[in-house]
């Protein structure tokens, strides 16, 4: 049983996430800005916090084993992705001794997956400039994550394929690393659930430290 303080639990991927942890029997804290807007899920605790703020991060994730980051941009400046994963870092560095510090799981972008012509995929034809943006907030998040070596903080980042949303959770899932997971049809998507299943999949089995990987229906 892992101890997991959870960002984002409120959105269509944070949501299913804190389900499957519940469902495994992990504990799980739900930091939320506003604990009102959070609904009540038996068998997990909500406490206020701040994403942004490093030393409202570093509160929450004392005695963690696991901090995730399910945010999302929303309807406001994706930069805020970039703020949010160096607020996250720089919050788990404060904490010591280093040995006591959660890892860190977040939830990245497809954007920099290389599609099967080798290209990354925000260069496909027909993505919305406002989904390119975002999908360039994803890079620079990951970017920036290289960046950290694994004795400050022990990270993972778990792209989803070019389709994610709510549907059927089927407990299987294929794997990879830089290149977008597609089907014989050249599909490329996964329910959210079972995107959800493969990052507490990554919790438990710990495959991933410092590197980007991807799944895939």
């Amino acid at each position: 049983m892992a101890k997991i303080a959870l960002y984002g639990a409120t959105g269509t991927i944070g949501a299913r996430v804190l389900r499957e942890a519940l469902g495994r029997g992990h504990r799980v804290t739900a930091v939320v800005r506003d604990p009102a807007r959070c609904p009540d899920r038996p068998g997990a605790a909500v406490v206020r916090g701040d994403v942004l703020d490093p030393v409202s991060v570093a509160g929450a994730a004392a005695g963690q084993d696991v901090v995730v980051s399910a945010i999302g941009p929303g309807t406001g400046d994706p930069a805020v992705l970039v703020t949010a994963v160096k607020s996250l870092i720089g919050g788990i560095c404060t904490l010591a001794p280093a040995a006591s510090r959660p890892r860190l799981i977040t939830v990245g972008g497809s954007g920099s997956l290389r599609a099967p012509d080798g290209s990354p995929l925000w260069q496909a034809p027909g993505v919305p400039e406002a989904m390119r943006t975002v999908m360039h907030a994803h890079a620079d998040a990951l970017d920036f994550l290289l960046t950290v070596p694994l004795e400050e903080v022990r990270w993972t980042c778990l792209s989803p394929p070019a389709q994610i949303e709510p549907g059927e959770r089927t407990g299987t899932y294929r794997l990879a690393l830089d290149d977008l997971v597609v089907d014989g049809a050249g599909r490329s998507r996964i329910s959210a659930e079972d995107y959800a299943v493969a990052l507490l999949d990554e919790i438990d089995r710990d495959a991933h430290a410092g590197r980007r990987f991807t799944v895939g229906a």
